[in-house]
């Protein structure tokens, strides 16, 4: 009988601040939208380039990864490791920072959103090496449940991102009753770069392994084992792999297209104002926390028991972080309460999935494709639930992809990351059209 490996949890705990500044930075620039609208008086598809320059930076990060490791005939991460890319990505997204001290001053909008490029470059990077590195922490039958609890974790950051930002940029959460300024955006993008920077100094320093934990493949449920031979080099080679970067792209794309013209949509066919907004946007982004802790669940317990018991408690517990950080915001949480009835459907979902990353893609799907129609055909708060329901059920979409795309690549998984990081330009593309 093969002995069960255990999980790295100080390295998994450590590797999950990466995962929070993502979720802080991707969902803050829902705040900056608008606020860059109103002021540079942009159109609706104008505004849209913040998120279209921030997830380019993305396909443009990997076409460079590929690249350079081809010109050195060997995979960066395999080269310099996967805890090194990561510090040096980091890096890369403190620089981009830099940038919106001239764009505050000059009221720039192509130095801002270049500056977004830049730490999206980073974030790229950072996002080719911590992926397969937190799947590979452990046994690989809870890879997914791994790179769930780690997306949690990256939608804490998603959750009081537009809160904090807000409040930084606005003084407070009401943002329709202050005279808003572009140079507001700049002390909070300074302390957020000197965190990156300590960030990087903080994973450099760890004991986080800096290459894959294990050097054999092992099946994962609901993937096929497949042993590497030399004659595999493209990713023609890997079905799993070209199909994983398709469903990331559409997967991207609908999660980030949905988030940023969720406010725009309020605004237009609930005649909300700036500060009503925010709390719906939160929502959105806790929503895709509730879901990732409750697919967690399997990684704390071991019981039928015990993990039907976290099933109920962490989702409710995420749902209550989010009416603590948007109660501290003063937001008014009133018709937000009976979103609590919403959440007991992925936790069914999630029950009848038990865990299997090919039943949780399948099943998730339908169920936001569901979401979707009924915020289309309805109005009032069931609309507006239907349609922020959309991140409670494209939750795990990211971490099952990933997974079984990750399947029987072998010594290609760093350059298969690589392939998969680029296609998050969907997130770009879509919200744009």
């Amino acid at each position: 009988m093969k002995e069960a490996i255990k999980t790295n949890y100080p390295a998994l705990i450590t590797l999950t601040t990466v995962f929070f500044f993502w979720g802080f930075v991707a969902a803050s620039n829902d705040i900056l939208i608008p606020v860059f609208k109103e002021e540079l008086n942009l159109a609706q598809w104008q505004s849209q380039m913040i998120s279209f320059a921030f997830y380019a930076a993305y396909f443009i990060g990997a076409i460079l990864y590929i690249v350079i490791s081809a010109v050195m005939k060997k995979d960066i991460l395999l080269r310099f490791g996967y805890k090194k890319g990561i510090a040096i990505g980091l890096i890369i997204s403190a620089l981009g920072t830099l940038l919106f001290i001239p764009a505050a001053t000059y009221e720039s909008f192509t130095l801002m959103i270049t500056g977004l490029f830049v730490v999206g470059l980073g974030f790229s990077l950072q996002q080719t090496a911590a992926n397969p590195l937190v799947i590979s922490l452990g046994d690989p039958t809870k890879g997914s449940q791994r790179l769930s609890l780690a997306g949690g974790v990256n939608n804490l950051g998603t959750t009081i991102g537009p809160v904090l930002i807000a409040l930084a940029i606005f003084g407070q959460s009401d943002a329709a009753a202050v005279d808003v300024s572009i140079d507001s955006i700049r002390i909070p993008y300074l302390i957020l770069g000197l965190a990156f920077l300590l960030v990087a100094l903080l994973i450099y320093t760890s004991k986080i392994p800096n290459h894959l934990q294990t050097e054999k493949e092992t099946a994962v449920e609901g993937t096929e084992t497949e042993v590497v031979s030399p004659s595999k080099k493209g990713f023609l080679d890997f079905p799993q792999l070209y199909l994983g970067m398709i469903a990331i792209f559409v997967y991207v794309g609908v999660e980030v297209a949905t988030a940023g013209n969720l406010g725009e949509y309020l605004k237009v066919e609930y005649g909300m104002s700036s500060s009503d907004i925010t709390p719906y946007v939160s929502l959105y982004w806790a929503s895709l926390m509730i879901g990732r802790w409750t697919s967690a669940a399997g990684i704390f317990s071991k019981s039928k028991m015990g993990k039907l018991i976290l099933r109920i408690l962490l989702p409710y517990g995420a749902f209550g972080v989010f009416i603590l950080i948007n109660s501290i915001g003063n937001n008014d949480l009133t018709p937000i309460y009976y979103y609590g009835f919403v959440i007991s459907i992925i936790i069914l979902a999630e029950y009848l999935s038990k865990g299997n990353p090919g039943k949780q893609l399948g099943l998730f799907s339908v169920l936001g494709i569901i979401a979707l129609l009924i915020g289309m055909f309805s109005s009032g708060i069931i609309g507006i639930y239907a349609i922020v329901s959309v991140g409670l059920f494209a939750s795990t979409l990211w971490p099952c992809i990933f997974t079984l795309a990750l399947g029987g690549l072998g010594n290609y998984t760093g350059k298969g990351s690589g392939y998969r990081i680029m296609m998050i330009l969907g997130g770009g593309i879509i919200s744009l059209a």
